[in-house]
Formats: C-alpha cells, structure tokens, sequence
C-alpha cells in the first residue's frame, strides 16, 4: 500500500516535474532559489539576513536572468530583497561603513538597476554611500583597495570583484569617466604582484608590508592558487568591460589580461572538465573538484567568447566545462528543487582563527550543498550557456537604430541634456534597451544611426529601425522624411536590407512624411486608432497570433494600444490582423524586406515584466520578431 502510495505521489508530480525539466537550467536554478528563500536572503549558516556580497552575487545573477526572460518576478524579487536594507534616506540597515570592507559593495550592482528603473532617491543615496566608501578606502602605497580595514596592505583577488564591478557601473550611470583610471590600476596591481611567472596561475592574496605570516617575505605572495580566488578575478574582468568605455587607453590592457588568464584556465582544466579546489594540485590527496570555482570559470570563458574578448577556441573547453558542472554537482530532487553540490563554504587569509593559506588550510574548510557562492556562477553560467547556439543567428550582423528622425530631448535633473524616447541606450520605461540586449542575445551588434539614410551611412548596417519619426511638437527643428531619404533606402533594401518601420498613435508621430515612405513599398498607416486601453485595463490591448505565424511561430498574447493600422497593396501583405484591420505587414523588395507596425509596442514599459499581467507575451514576442529580422538580413557577407 506504501509503494501505490509513493507512486500515485510520483504521478501527480510528474507534470509538474517534466514542465520544470523544460525550462533553462538558469529559470530552474533561479526559481529554485528563490522558493528557497520567498522572502529573503540567508547566507550560510546564519539565522538572520544581512547586507552582504552573496546577496549581491546572487540578486545580480537574478538580474541577468530578468533580463534573459522578461519575466517581472525576479525584478519584484531583486526589489523586495533590496527594500528590506535600504531605508528612505538610503542608509543601509546591517551595512558598516567604518568596517571599510569591500566585500559590501557588490548589493550596490542592485542599487543602481533600481535607481535606474523607478527614480527613487533613496537608491541613489544608498550607491552614493557605498561610492563614499570607495573614496575613503585604505589604500596601500600604489593605490589598490585593502580588502578591508582590519587586513592592512592586503589586496586579495576577491576584492576586485567585490569592488570594481560596481565601481564601473556607477561610473557610467553617474557620469564619472574619471573613476576608470582608478579602477583599471586595480587590475594593474594585480598583474604586477599576483600572477606567477611560471604558471600563469595567480595566487591569493598579496600583502604590501610583508608583514603577515602567511605571506612571502620577499614577494608578498599567499602560498597557493585557490579555484575560487582566481574564479572572481576571471569574473571581475568579464564584467567590468560591460561598462569601462572602450576608448579609454586602458580597455585593451583588461581585454588582455583576460586573454592571458583563458589559456591557463584551459590548461589546467581537469580531463573531466571541471577545475580543482588547488587549481594545480591536480588528484593530489584531499584536493576535489570545486563547485564554485568551476562555476566561475565557465561563466568567465563563455562570456568572453560571447562579447569578442576571446577567440571561438575557447567555447569547447567551456562548454565542456558546463557539462561536468551538470554531472557532477548539480542535483534535482522529487519535488523539481536544483540543488548545487561541492561548494566549499570559505576561504581567507590570516584573521582569528588563523588562516594560513596553506593547501592543507584550504582542504580544510567545510563543503556546503547550495552556498550562493557556486548558486549565483551556476545561474550565470546557465544564462551564457543558453546564448551560445542563438548568437550563431545574428553573428557579424549590424542592428542599426534611427536616431534622426526621432530625436527627442529632456533635460535632467542636473540641467543636462540628454536623448530619450525609444532609442537602445534608456533603460527607463521609454527606451528600447532590453530589446536591443535581445539583438546582442543573438549575436549582432546594435549601433545607432544619427544621421539621414544614405549609402554611407547604412553601408555596414543590416537591420535599420525607424521609430515615431518627430513631430514640430516633440522636437523644434524635426528631421521629415525626404524624397532623397526614400530612394537612398529603397535602393538600400534592394540589395539585401531589412528595414523596420514603426509608426504610433496618429496624435504623436508624423504620418505625412513616413507615409511616403512606407508607401514605397506598398504600405500606409491609416489615419485611426485601434485598441484604446483605458487605464490599466490591460485587456483591451489584447492581440492573439495564430499557431505557424510566419514570424512568431507560436501562439503568443501580444499587447498592442493605440495603434495605427495598415492598408497594404503589392508587393506588401498583411501579416497579423486584428478584428479585420491589418496591424503588422511585410514587404519583399528584391533581395531586401520591409518588416510595419503601427505601434512602438516594445519598448522597456511593454516587455520587461513590471508593468503587464503575466499573461502578456511581448518579451517573447520582441525575441521572436528580433530572430526573424536577423534570419532576413541573413549572413553579414550577403548584405550590403
């Protein structure tokens, strides 16, 4: 009776289990963290939680995956998480200051994306906190961060990590290039004192003085090269480049102390893949195979690929790294729970106890099942993993965006001015950023176009979006639309370019000029107005795609308001109608497609999960329409 008990148990979770099993191993991980902990984060072995890099570690692995799917509840969870440290006048419950540990700043990484996305000052305050300790930091003689007040002297590798990822990315949402000198020097003095001549390998901590115990009376050096400590500083590169500007004169040298480390990463890979707890140490006696550091590692390698820091050889060790992560320390329970084995818990340098740094001392720190320190690499992993067969569909394509047409400027709150409204670099409610990372998500680069469409200027752009071209209101002096405009692009589209035009609302677009335009190519947006959403009464937005859509494949829920329907002639036909009006319409010129919509229906507000019920799909949708695009445009070879 027990057995049929058990298995009658097993068949009712037997659906749920096999949709779980569907999912990207970044969802499952994520969503089983996040039943883990519903409410708030607990590191280790506390009882309480705490303002801590962990929870940094993990909230930005969340981010990446918010970012991967649209899916709004891991921002709501990222934004809880937060909410329950940072008061309203941004001070930071459990943070201190005076402790000038640099171990706390990797949180602030979710103080600036909530800053960003909501307005609230209480983020900015808190960044700005955590930014005056970067300022008051101890320092040694040449200028690198201690790792905290109560280790002098000491940088450890850890700390870049800890430390200069948040560092960058402040620097570019609070305009402060002059930060970028400070944090390449980081890197520097790492170079310089922590990288073994012979290996490659780089040890863990360095000591100025040379006054610890554990450290060489004439280099400084820790004793051994611990898989984790060498996984942050891998990781530390790989993002700090997302936001350290590539024309200052230092980008080149981060790049390539990332090339140097790839290959000795690879070289000191186990056959199985994975990488040891002593990276050298190989099968050595009480050495193992180490979650996190593995982790870390596949991360590092499997980004640098992806954003063109290194060369495609180092996909296959990478990829086979993640395979031996998959077998060996990954675990999925009867209930649809991924569990992350053979993590080691910690791993330091001097203190009380005393940490010695030896290969005996690192052996000897417990293993704990599910430590956020291999969680969050796992989940980045998972999420640069699940890239690697997409980027092929966009790889050596150019996603241009217009930026003259539509030209729009506020002021901001210090009396700047800047661009907004539909363009890749807002990440507010207005811009198309998550869309344009979806474009990169498949391997293509996006880049905008300021000026009008001519051969020079489109000559390397594949895909050309225009977006609610200005009207006199939203713009003194409006760039029309101009009979040199539409020959230049219906020359452009005949020999192989995809152009995207997206018209709005007929009270907040110039439908005269971009008629002309559309016309070319058998198209016009009609002077009406079609799913007038009142309020939050989302509903009536609704737009249902059929099954086998030639652009969205499956049945999808599309929200769409306000727009502007089409009236198509040849060589345009319609492509998705809704209640007999045509709402989206295709155009083959020649080697070329013209892709309307009468709607800027994704931008941020529309696809990143905040703001739509979850029964919406225009995340999905953008992916779709973004892949389409890219498979017109074809190889970057064939397009002129």
């Amino acid at each position: 009776m027990k057995k049929l008990l058990v298995f009658l148990c097993f068949l009712c979770l037997a659906p749920s289990l096999r949709a779980q099993a569907q999912k990207p191993w970044s969802v499952r991980m994520a969503e089983s963290l996040m039943a883990k902990y519903p409410d708030s984060i607990v590191i280790g072995d506390k009882t309480y939680t705490r303002w801590d890099y962990e929870q940094g570690l993990v909230l930005e692995a969340l981010r990446r995956v918010w970012r991967r799917t649209g899916d709004g509840k891991y921002y709501d969870y990222i934004k809880h998480d937060i909410d329950l440290f940072v008061q309203d006048d941004g001070t930071i419950t459990t943070y201190d200051f005076e402790s000038f540990n640099i171990d706390n700043l990797p949180p602030g990484r979710a103080l600036l994306m909530l800053y960003e996305q909501t307005g609230e000052a209480k983020y900015k305050k808190a960044a700005y906190e955590l930014r005056r300790q970067l300022a008051e930091q101890p320092r040694t003689k040449e200028g690198g961060f201690w790792h905290k007040k109560r280790y002098p002297y000491q940088m450890w590798l850890d700390g870049l990590y800890m430390g200069e990822p948040f560092y960058a990315e402040f620097s570019q949402v609070f305009n402060e290039p002059e930060n970028f000198d400070d944090i390449a020097r980081q890197f520097e003095l790492i170079e310089k004192h922590l990288v073994d001549e012979k290996t490659g390998l780089l040890y863990h901590g360095y000591d100025e003085s040379r006054q610890q115990k554990w450290a060489d009376p004439k280099t400084g050096r820790s004793p051994n090269y611990w898989g984790r400590a060498i996984g942050w500083y891998a990781m530390a590169l790989v993002d700090v480049l997302d936001n350290f500007p590539k024309e200052h004169p230092k980008y080149s040298s981060l790049v390539s102390y990332l090339q140097r480390l790839a290959p000795v990463l690879v070289n000191y890979q186990d056959d199985s893949g994975c990488w040891y707890q002593i990276v050298d140490q190989g099968s050595r006696q009480g050495n193992y195979l180490e979650a996190s550091a593995s982790n870390m590692f596949v991360y590092s390698l499997l980004k640098g690929v992806r954003m063109g820091y290194l060369n495609a050889s180092f996909l296959a060790p990478a990829q086979k790294g993640y395979q031996c992560i998959l077998d060996n320390f990954i675990d999925v329970a009867p209930d649809g729970m991924v569990h992350l084995d053979k993590t080691v818990s910690v791993g330091g340098l001097g203190g009380n106890p005393y940490r010695s740094g030896s290969y005996d001392y690192y052996l000897s720190e417990p293993i704990r099942p599910d430590d956020l320190k291999g969680v969050g690499p796992f989940i980045k992993a998972s999420v640069e993993m699940e890239m690697v067969d997409e980027q092929k569909v966009g790889k050596g394509l150019r996603v241009g965006l217009d930026y003259y047409f539509n030209h729009e400027v506020r002021n901001t709150k210090d009396g700047k001015k800047e661009r907004y409204h539909y363009t890749w670099e807002d990440p507010t409610n207005s811009g198309f950023k998550l869309w344009g990372e979806t474009f990169q998500h498949f391997g293509a680069t996006i880049d905008s176009v300021a000026t009008a469409p001519t051969a020079a200027s489109l000559k390397n752009v594949d895909v050309y979006i225009i977006v609610d071209p200005d009207t006199k209101k939203e713009s003194p002096n409006p760039h029309f639309v101009e009979k040199k405009d539409i020959k230049a692009l219906e020359t452009w589209v005949k020999a192989g370019g995809v152009l995207v035009l997206m018209s709005n609302d007929t009270s907040n677009v110039e439908h005269v000029h971009f008629n002309e335009l559309a016309k070319a190519f058998g198209m016009q947006f009609l002077p009406k107005n079609l799913n007038m959403v009142k309020n939050n009464q989302f509903e009536q937005g609704l737009v249902k795609t059929p099954a086998g859509h030639p652009i969205f494949q499956e049945p999808l829920n599309l929200y769409l308001k306000e727009i502007a329907p089409l009236s198509v002639k040849s060589p345009a036909e319609g492509v998705l109608t809704h209640h007999g009006e045509i709402l989206m319409a295709v155009a083959k010129v020649g080697k070329g497609t013209v892709f309307a919509v009468g709607d800027p229906w994704l931008y941020n507000e529309y696809v990143d999960g905040r703001k739509l019920p979850g029964t919406f799909q225009n995340f999905e949708a953008g992916k779709a329409l973004a892949k389409w695009l890219l498979e017109q445009a074809g190889p970057a070879s064939d397009n002129p």
